[in-house]
């Protein structure tokens, strides 16, 4: 049957466990050979309908038909036959396999010698037989050198920082050849130019008659790519668009109900004293090479600090260093005029430090843990979590309180504060590490990638509350591969650059293009005096 759709969703609904409608009676019909944007708030729903076309949910209603047929996907390796292909958002790789090894995760039978499938007792034949990682390695590192791409493919990928996770989950897609492409937040930590070399890959792709879904919050890049413009809320469909008939602003109020501020204002403010002295550090990173290199800055009370770089140059090991995940092998870290060199991290966090992690789940959630218990992590040792002699008596009173208090403040969608933290979208965790670790009272909060995941109207919230955390007095250092959120919230901006920071700017200094070309290694001399000077 031919068909001008590559996808047709009727009438789907989705109801988790808990009451929580994540779906409600959507009907979306995709064109063949067109990009679709797919807006919302975090936990509009957006991520699990598309879950349902991966075949890793199942609607409770509704029919699915891709390509004319209608199917019932039992597996994403129903949808993956089909020539369905997803990035997640949350990474799904194994982290002591390699980068190949996790890529070709589940074509095993494919890269056997020979195809054991069509051999008579193929599959206990096939066992016994090699894998070809070999031709698999080099056709997934001419993937990711001809898509802007390039990654180790004999990499584990827990020595990968989360970007080049991200690049991974993108060159799995691409082995696999799909012609329907879901990208669930795919360039959260790429910058501006990796963004453009990412989309003029897409567009080659819809050239060839494939067609994509992208789900995102950053409404640059729907307005860039997409055709046409999904937006949900509270699990419905609220307009369908065409992106000439629309603007990010009125997309925008569609995905939050009001109107949304793009730029958050900031009153001129002269700062304090120096709280976090960062003096000849290096750090190295998980295969023992040296990835920060002697680097040094200030950040003052009332400031904030941001650090602009290609995601992979060091600020995953700075920032580890900083919060006491990391041992650095010289320099020191000061804090308050106390040296905090080499730390734990509770030690850290009692100086005063607060730190928003960039990888949620791996430093910011324990995923099996209810809401409530991962608002008191850090602080239940200590009031006003715990009371009685010497403080051993947890205050269940209290940590109910005051999650309920952020959870109101921060705009946290849930069932119940006692739902586990792995059911919330990832927006919505995201939301919960911010809440905790600015609630602290910190005096330097570590902000990385603090809005990753977020929608317009959750991110302008952070964006206001880092602005008034600085207003007070905090020192904040800000690391994002967001240049928008660097220049639109940074008093100073500093540059990484393998390792080092090659220039201190002002945000009316440089552009969007200067600053792009010092994160690509390109530093004139006026930049370097003034990097060696900070």
């Amino acid at each position: 049957m031919i068909t001008e759709y590559a996808v047709e969703l009727e009438e789907i609904s989705k109801t988790f466990p808990g009451g929580v409608e994540a779906n409600k009676n959507i009907t979306l019909r995709i064109r063949k050979g067109e990009v679709l944007g797919l807006l919302g708030e975090n936990g509009a729903g957006k991520s699990t309908l598309m879950n349902i076309l991966y075949g890793l949910l199942h609607p409770d209603t509704g029919r699915i038909i891709i390509n004319g047929e209608e199917v019932v996907l039992k597996s994403p390796e129903d949808a993956i036959i089909r020539g369905v292909g997803m990035v997640h958002q949350h990474f799904k790789l194994i982290p002591v396999l390699t980068v190949t090894e996790n890529v070709v995760l589940g074509l095993e039978p494919i890269l056997k010698k020979m195809d054991v499938r069509t051999m008579p007792g193929g599959r206990t034949f096939g066992a016994i037989l090699p894998i070809d990682f070999g031709s698999a390695s080099k056709r997934i590192k001419i993937i990711g050198e001809e898509n802007g791409l390039p990654v180790d493919p004999n990499a584990k990928i827990r020595d990968l920082s989360v970007g080049l996770q991200q690049r991974v989950e993108i060159i799995k897609m691409l082995y696999r050849e799909a012609d329907i492409l879901i990208l669930d937040e795919p360039t959260a930590v790429l910058t501006p130019h990796e963004v453009d070399e990412l989309f003029e890959t897409l567009r080659e792709f819809v050239k060839a008659g494939k067609t994509i879904i992208l789900i995102t919050h950053k409404l640059r890049e729907t307005m860039a790519l997409c055709d046409r413009i999904c937006v949900l809320r509270d699990g419905e469909m609220v307009g369908l668009v065409n992106r000439d008939e629309t603007s990010p602003p009125d997309l925008a109020q569609m995905m939050v109900g009001r109107p949304v501020v793009f730029t958050t204002q900031k009153e001129p403010k002269a700062p304090g004293e120096v709280v976090l002295s960062v003096e000849g550090l290096s750090v190295l990173d998980n295969r023992k090479l040296e990835k920060v290199k002697g680097i040094n800055f200030e950040v003052r009370a009332g400031e904030i600090f941001g650090i602009a770089g290609v995601q992979g140059n060091g600020q995953t090991e700075l920032v580890e260093a900083l919060a006491g995940l990391r041992k650095p092998i010289a320099g020191r870290v000061i804090m308050d005029n106390i040296d905090i060199t080499g730390k734990k991290p509770r030690q850290v966090r009692e100086a005063g430090i607060s730190h928003i992690p960039e990888d949620r789940h791996k430093r910011g959630l324990i995923l099996p843990f209810s809401v409530e218990e991962n608002v008191a992590l850090g602080t239940h040792y200590r009031k006003p979590f715990a009371g009685g002699p010497i403080d051993a008596v947890i205050s269940l009173g209290a940590i109910e309180s005051m999650t309920k208090h952020l959870v109101h403040d921060y705009s946290i969608k849930l069932s119940n504060i006692e739902a586990k933290a792995s059911t919330l979208s990832g927006g919505n965790q995201q939301k919960v590490v911010v809440a905790r670790e600015l609630a602290s009272g910190p005096k330097l909060v570590i902000a990385s990638q603090p809005t990753r995941g977020l929608d317009v109207g959750a991110t302008e919230y952070i964006h206001e509350v880092l602005i008034a955390l600085r207003d007070a007095g905090v020192a904040v250092l800000l690391i994002s591969a967001e240049l928008d959120e660097i220049q639109n919230l940074s008093d100073r901006i500093g540059v990484i650059y393998d390792g080092k920071i090659v220039a201190v700017k002002a945000p009316g200094e440089a552009t969007p293009t200067e600053l792009g070309l010092l994160m690509a290694g390109q530093i004139d001399e006026s930049s370097e005096g003034e990097a060696a000077m900070t």
